[in-house]
């Protein structure tokens, strides 16, 4: 595998974030829960998008957030979802591969109603964020978009659990699983986030218990929520026993990865001031893929990743401001 293509082919919503400072009293006007997430029409996002405040706009996206960090790594990575061609889709191609990430999947045709997918995440004062996307045009991924000389030229699948819920894209990953395993290759898989997993955890359990999953990334609540475990040494013990490597994030505790029978913990690493959490998991997961592909012990994996989250959440946005080469000394 070594001799491979891509160290990463990720597969995963593509869409743009906007990020917005806003009042808990805004989220209260439109009954937006702190720290939710909610799926919006494209109709509902254009009202929400209007009574927002002024934004910042970064192409986002939980997979392709870890392979910008990776690629920032000095990996070899490449992207697999769907855009529309319209001016989100063009921003989004364009901020992906000028960071180094291969992106050749064909826009669709531009639609009203189906237009790039947008994230528009407002960040309250205590840095959390309130997440509202209308995924549009990612959720048109099918399995014909695929490439399998991709897929099997890349070490390392890794699958988004935000697009595992529809019918098209899952379907999509599902060849995509087939093609990596036909090739040898390793298949990660992230659960994304806690409010999904109600709703597709008979999937994603199928999934891990049929053997598909070498790689796990998750957070403590997610693990309990998966497993039904509310002790998170339980649940990451029942994850351990279906998966080679599950690692479990701990916020400002840190993260453990429990690989052949043996867990591993580290810290997180301070910071002055939590800004925006936003993609703290997806740099996470790239700075313990970046230093996994390069077969590094799985504590060091473990401390890539807490430098890596730790960078992003100390400004606004998903993707890497510093110099994650020199942060991290891989």
């Amino acid at each position: 595998m070594s001799q491979s293509r891509f160290d990463i082919v990720a597969m995963g919503d593509a869409i743009v974030d906007v990020i917005a400072p806003a009042t808990p009293e805004f989220l209260r006007q439109h009954c937006l829960p702190v720290g939710s997430m909610q799926l919006l029409t494209p109709l509902e996002a254009d009202h929400l998008y209007a009574s927002m405040g002024v934004a910042e706009e970064h192409s986002g996206g939980s997979a392709a957030n870890s392979m910008a960090g990776v690629a920032s790594l000095g990996g070899k990575v490449a992207f697999i979802g769907q855009v529309a061609d319209d001016q989100f889709g063009t921003i989004f191609r364009h901020d992906l591969t000028a960071l180094g990430v291969h992106f050749d999947t064909p826009a669709l045709e531009a639609n009203a109603d189906c237009p790039t997918g947008r994230c528009l995440i407002l960040v309250t004062p205590d840095g959390q964020r309130t997440m509202n996307t209308a995924p549009g045009a990612s959720h048109e991924l099918v399995a014909g978009a695929v490439s399998e000389e991709l897929v099997k030229a890349s070490r390392i699948l890794y699958l988004e659990g935000y697009l595992f819920g529809p019918d098209k894209p899952r379907a999509a990953m599902m060849e995509a699983r087939k093609m990596a395993h036909a090739a040898g290759n390793e298949t990660a898989f992230t659960l994304s986030e806690s409010v999904i997993i109600s709703e597709r955890r008979d999937r994603f359990t199928r999934l891990i218990e049929e053997g598909g999953i070498d790689l796990l990334f998750c957070n403590d609540h997610e693990a309990k929520l998966l497993t039904g475990h509310d002790d998170v040494l339980a649940a990451e013990a029942a994850l351990a026993a279906k998966v080679k490597t599950a690692v479990v994030t701990h916020g400002a505790a840190g993260a453990s990865a429990n690989r052949d029978g043996t867990r591993v913990m580290v810290p997180a690493v301070p910071i002055d001031e939590v800004v925006d959490t936003t993609g703290a998991g997806d740099l996470f997961a790239a700075g313990f893929l970046a230093a996994y592909t390069r077969d590094k012990p799985i504590e060091k994996c473990l401390e890539t990743g807490a430098i890596c989250a730790a960078e992003v959440i100390s400004h606004y946005g998903a993707r890497p401001e510093a110099d994650l080469k020199e942060l991290t000394e891989l």
